[in-house]
């Protein structure tokens, strides 16, 4: 392994990434929106499999891992927890909203959207424990919903998965440990963070 490599694992395991995104979701100059969250998952390839990989049940059972991804209204991430990508997303619904980086505003109770795959009998009383309505709907409701001239809401966390798979490292995931794994997570995250709330800068490294 090259020493950069290395180096990257050291601070991935000692949780630097995760500190520079919660800094910078907790920065005066980045504006969360908690009017609503989104919430859902993404699964992507792992062809050397190792931890939190699993086999894709959409891709003939090949190595997969998935990322589940909670984000603002305006789809900054707040959250993301990695697994198997056999896991199911409400499996993963739960540890999702625990691992939330920038604290909820006291008093503020945003809805939660997300897709059918949700859509159990447990789910909305565990979502009322935790100071959230549930708002589900699928693709189908979603699209309908917009041509009737309503808000659709789910879309923004679809979007956030196409912003973090132009990171080329996130595309495939090829690392084997699940810290590594989730240190590349956490990186791209703080960096969209950070493009979103300091447009000035992002456009002066441009150059």
């Amino acid at each position: 392994l090259s020493s950069a490599y290395r180096r990257f694992r050291e601070w991935g395991r000692a949780g630097v990434f995760e500190q520079l995104w919660q800094a910078l979701l907790t920065d005066p100059q980045t504006r969360v929106d908690w009017a609503w969250l989104a919430l859902d998952g993404q699964m992507v390839k792992a062809p050397k499999g190792g931890e939190a990989s699993g086999p894709n049940p959409t891709d003939r059972a090949k190595k997969g891992t998935k990322r589940s991804l909670l984000t603002d209204a305006a789809g900054l991430p707040l959250a993301v927890v990695i697994a198997g990508a056999n896991r199911h997303d409400s499996a993963l619904l739960v540890p999702t909203l625990d691992a939330l980086i920038a604290a909820r505003p006291a008093g503020v109770e945003p809805g939660l959207c997300l897709d059918r795959g949700y859509d159990y009998p447990w789910v909305r009383p565990r979502l009322a424990e935790l100071g959230s309505g549930p708002h589900v709907r699928g693709r189908n409701d979603e699209a309908r919903a917009r041509r009737q001239g309503s808000k659709a809401r789910r879309w923004v966390v679809e979007t956030t998965f196409a912003w973090l798979v132009l990171f080329r490292r996130l595309k495939i995931s090829y690392e084997r440990l699940h810290t590594t794994r989730h240190a590349f997570l956490t990186l791209a995250c703080a960096l969209i963070v950070w493009r979103a709330s300091h447009p000035a800068t992002r456009a002066e490294a441009a150059y």
